[in-house]
Formats: C-alpha cells, sequence, structure tokens
C-alpha cells in the first residue's frame, strides 16, 4: 500500500529587518525544500508589518479573548493558527531573537486557546561559532512553543559564524534548512 504524503501549510516568519541577510537565505532554502515536498508555504516579513507591543491590559484574558490593539498582529495570528508548520526565523541580535520577533511573541499571549497542534522549527544565524551563544534564542524558542498546546519542536537550524551579509551561502546550515524543509 501506498502512503501519499499529505500537502501542508508552511508560514515562514522572518524576525529579521535586513531582507537577504543570512537568515533570509537560510528561509529561503527551507521554503525551497518544502516546496519541493508539494507543500504550500508563505513567508511574512515582521519589518513590513505594523505590530504594536503588548501592553498588558489583559483585555485577550478578561474580556472575552482577542487582542484589544487594531493592528496586522490579527492577520499573522490568524495564519498561525491554519498553519501546519510554523518557522520562527531570526538572527541573534544580543544572544536573543529581533525585536519584531519578540514583539509577535509577546502579542501571541492573546491568542493562547487559537494557536496549537504546530509543527515548529527556529531558524537562526550570528557570529557566535558555537552553540552556547545561541543558548538564549534557542530558549526563547522552547518557551514560546511551550506556551501552546501540542506544539512539536521539529528542529534548530544554527547559522554558526556568519555575521556579514551573505556568509551563510558556504555554510552547512544552508544544507540543514533545506533539507528540513523537504522533510516537514
Amino acid at each position: 500500500m501506498n502512503k501519499m504524503k499529505t500537502s501542508k501549510q508552511v508560514l515562514v516568519i522572518e524576525g529579521s529587518p535586513r531582507k537577504h541577510g543570512n537568515t533570509d537565505l537560510l528561509s529561503d532554502e527551507f521554503i525551497k525544500g518544502a516546496e519541493e515536498a508539494g507543500h504550500e508555504t508563505e513567508k511574512i516579513y515582521l519589518s513590513e508589518k505594523n505590530i504594536g507591543c503588548c501592553v498588558d491590559c489583559e483585555v485577550c484574558q478578561t474580556e472575552g479573548g482577542g487582542c484589544a490593539k487594531k493592528d496586522d498582529f490579527q492577520e499573522i495570528k490568524d495564519k498561525i493558527a491554519a498553519c501546519d508548520v510554523l518557522v520562527l526565523v531570526s538572527p541573534v541580535y544580543y544572544y536573543s531573537v529581533t525585536a519584531q520577533l519578540k514583539t509577535l511573541i509577546d502579542r501571541t499571549y492573546s491568542a493562547l486557546t487559537e494557536i496549537s497542534g504546530k509543527e515548529c522549527y527556529l531558524i537562526t544565524a550570528g557570529a557566535g561559532d558555537q552553540e552556547k551563544y545561541f543558548q538564549t534564542i534557542i530558549d526563547t524558542y522552547h518557551g514560546f512553543i511551550g506556551c501552546f498546546s501540542d506544539m512539536k519542536d521539529k528542529g534548530v537550524i544554527l547559522g554558526l559564524g556568519a555575521q556579514a551579509k551573505g556568509s551563510i551561502k558556504d555554510n552547512p546550515a544552508m544544507t540543514q534548512a533545506y533539507e528540513a524543509g523537504k522533510n516537514s
């Protein structure tokens, strides 16, 4: 009996404010692999979205859910809720995610019951040449997906030693990103 692979909705959220930088190139490789596997993909550049910071008003928790702010977060939240595979992408900024991605993460507090059951990946790159320099960003990713029901960590792709724009091109992380996308 042949088992046919089911097409998945893959959502890539790019947290870098720099287009065509190292994490953007890595996420493109992930997308290439995912599309070759027959999946549908979409990439969102957070730097092109208007997403305000959480102000801890608790409206989302006390008044029936949903965020009180009216900005681009709602659109992104709906796409996260609808996808099968969620890929968070960020360069390492002072050992953690960019402000753009952290803002999105904080705002998902208003969607704790709407987001669940995703296969999740983290793609990151930075100047550090050892995994220890990426530990905070990895912990942030694990903490984030741990807040939601039935999220599955499918892997972390680290672009070690990649600081200059484009320096990731010969890095083993490019192949890892492609293979992760192909196997997602």
